[in-house]
């Protein structure tokens, strides 16, 4: 099936530095592609060349085969936009918001009021329409703006952290929204800090100093993850710098909560070594396992210097 969205080669600097560099990717109908990276990977400044807010200084984007930023006027209709800043009129009401958001995109009245039913019916907004957006939850007010981005009926939605800042709730009702729209076929490019959304992306995308170092399903990626995860729990609070001391055949070692997690090169029967490096470290163990990797496991390690590998099949 065609691309929705073709990114291939994308470079853009500001000054002389590449904030993407080379970037390739696409995005086919009805899938959700999750682009996540560290503070200042490209992530954002991707999602605008694409919306043709700022222009490439390399490369090609395409939607539906429609050049941007040379057709920009075409690929505007065929694009939603959700940024991260607040991007609503707060002294107008949810349904003042839609109807501005339809009459920006040329939305005919003939199809205005059906959609407008809709997308507050999906987003639980009904009767909330009075409501000015200023006085909405973190949660409702994300919602409305992803209704507002979608009011033209785009083909392809842009989401930059849709979900950041709001209640596990609202996150969950927002993923729902996103299943309906994909089940209709619409494709999603989504940026976000949540290794567990990731993780329910079809295929994910990651992003460090403007560069896909691996891409695939959350599935591929987590099958070419050629370490072992320990989870070490100790009678008091060891940080991971005096781990990492300890033991040079940990790779990473970082704290989730009050457990540390260290990922090695070596197998499950390097777990008397990791109990051992903790002795060293000045800590006495109640607890060392071997877990299976989160997609956060996995994001750690290709991002730290050194842990790029090649796209998963």
């Amino acid at each position: 099936m065609d691309a929705v969205l073709a990114i291939s080669g994308l470079v853009k600097r500001f000054g002389e530095a590449a904030v993407v560099d080379g970037l390739t990717l696409s995005v086919a109908p009805g899938e959700v592609f999750g682009l996540v990276g560290p503070d200042g990977a490209g992530k954002t400044t991707t999602m605008r060349a694409v919306a043709g807010l700022v222009r490439p200084d390399g490369g090609t984007i395409s939607v539906l085969g429609r050049d941007v930023p040379r057709e920009i006027l075409h690929v505007r209709g065929l694009v939603g936009y959700m940024p991260q800043q607040y991007s609503l009129y707060g002294d107008l009401s949810v349904e003042e918001n839609l109807r501005f958001f339809a009459g920006m995109y040329g939305v005919p009245r003939s199809k205005l009021l059906e959609r407008e039913k809709r997308l507050l019916g999906i987003a639980r907004l009904e009767e909330f329409r009075d409501r000015p957006a200023a006085a909405l939850s973190g949660g409702m007010y994300k919602k409305l703006a992803l209704a507002c981005a979608l009011i033209h009926s785009p083909r392809l939605l842009l989401l930059d952290e849709p979900t950041n800042g709001v209640d596990p709730l609202s996150r969950r009702e927002l993923w729902a929204f996103l299943g309906e729209l994909v089940a209709e076929g619409v494709a999603v490019l989504l940026c976000t800090p949540y290794m567990d959304e990731a993780g329910r992306c079809d295929r994910v995308g990651l992003l460090v100093d403007g560069r896909l170092t691996a891409s695939g399903s959350p599935a591929d990626l987590a099958a070419a993850f050629d370490k072992t995860v320990f989870e070490i729990e100790t009678e008091a609070p060891l940080s991971p710098a005096a781990l990492a001391a300890a033991e040079p055949r940990i790779a990473e070692v970082y704290a989730v909560g009050r457990r540390l997690h260290a990922v090695a090169a070596l197998g499950a029967g390097f777990a008397p070594e990791v109990e051992h490096a903790v002795a060293r470290a000045g800590a006495k163990t109640t607890r060392v396992r071997v877990m299976r990797p989160s997609f956060e496991d996995i994001f750690l390690d290709l991002t730290r210097p050194g842990g790029a590998r090649k796209d998963a099949p």
